[in-house]
């Protein structure tokens, strides 16, 4: 089984980026945190690298559901969203598959929020 999803799009890096965020934000999720892998390997290591960027991407109404589920679920929050630029010029858009990640917490009430947010990434990576 697969850990992540993902869908490529034809588009300039920057654009991706506004437009998944945008696609996330309809689906309720904001962006709590942004990890420029390109620039951080190119400062810590100087090695070039292509276009990556990290959403750590948050819908709190279901955070705060899973975290009175699973108190120590913190650990394994936000879901993450990479954009990637692709050799071929192509953006790749890849998410967490929740459902995958939480399958390690025996828990049948934090599968059903899994589930849940699994859709809403679903639904935003569906259009873009």
């Amino acid at each position: 089984m697969s850990y992540y999803f993902s869908t490529k799009i034809e588009s300039e890096f920057e654009q991706a980026i506004e437009r998944v965020t945008g696609e996330l934000q309809k689906e309720g999720f904001g962006i709590l945190t942004e990890i420029d892998v390109k620039a951080t390997l190119k400062k810590k290591l100087d090695v070039d690298f292509r276009n990556y960027l990290i959403l750590g991407a948050c819908n709190p109404p279901f955070a705060y559901r899973a975290l009175q589920t699973e108190p120590k679920l913190g650990i394994m929050l936000p879901c993450n969203v990479v954009v990637e630029e692709l050799e071929d010029g192509l953006i790749e858009v890849a998410a967490v598959d929740p459902l995958v990640a939480m399958a390690v917490v025996d828990n049948q009430e934090l599968e059903e929020v899994a589930t849940e947010i699994r859709q809403k990434l679903k639904n935003a990576l569906g259009r873009l």
